[in-house]
C-alpha cells in the first residue's frame, strides 16, 4: 500500500509517469526504506494507465463485494453499548462512595479501644 500511496502522491504532485526514484524519494522523506522489486511492480502495473480510471475500476469492484450487513448493525451496537458503559461508570462511582464511607466510619477509632 505504501508504494501505491507514494505513486499516487507523485501523480498528484504533477508527475504523469512517476519513476522509481520519485517513489523512493517520497518514501525516504518519511524514513521508509524501499524494496526495489515492489517499487518496480507498482510502476509496471500502473504504467500507461490513467489513475482516475484505475480508481474508478477499483470502486466498481468494491461496490460488488458483499459487506455482510455490518453497516446497519454498527449504529445499533454502538447505541446499545453506550448505556452499558454509563452503567459501569455509575457502578464504579457507587463503589468508590461506599469505600470512602466505610473508611470514614473507622476514622478516629483505634483497634483496641
Amino acid at each position: 500500500m505504501r508504494y501505491v500511496a507514494a505513486y499516487l502522491l507523485a501523480v498528484l504532485g504533477g508527475k504523469t509517469d512517476p519513476s522509481s526514484a520519485d517513489i523512493e524519494k517520497i518514501l525516504g522523506s518519511v524514513g521508509i526504506e524501499t524494496e526495489n522489486d515492489k517499487v518496480q511492480k507498482v510502476i509496471s502495473s500502473l504504467k500507461g494507465k490513467s489513475i482516475e480510471e484505475v480508481i474508478a475500476q477499483g470502486r466498481e469492484k468494491l461496490s460488488s463485494m458483499p459487506v455482510g450487513g455490518g453497516a446497519a448493525a454498527a449504529p445499533a451496537a454502538a447505541s446499545a453499548a453506550a448505556p452499558a458503559a454509563e452503567e459501569k461508570k455509575e457502578a464504579k462511582k457507587e463503589e468508590k462512595k461506599e469505600e470512602s464511607e466505610s473508611e470514614d466510619d473507622d476514622m478516629g477509632f483505634a483497634l483496641f479501644d
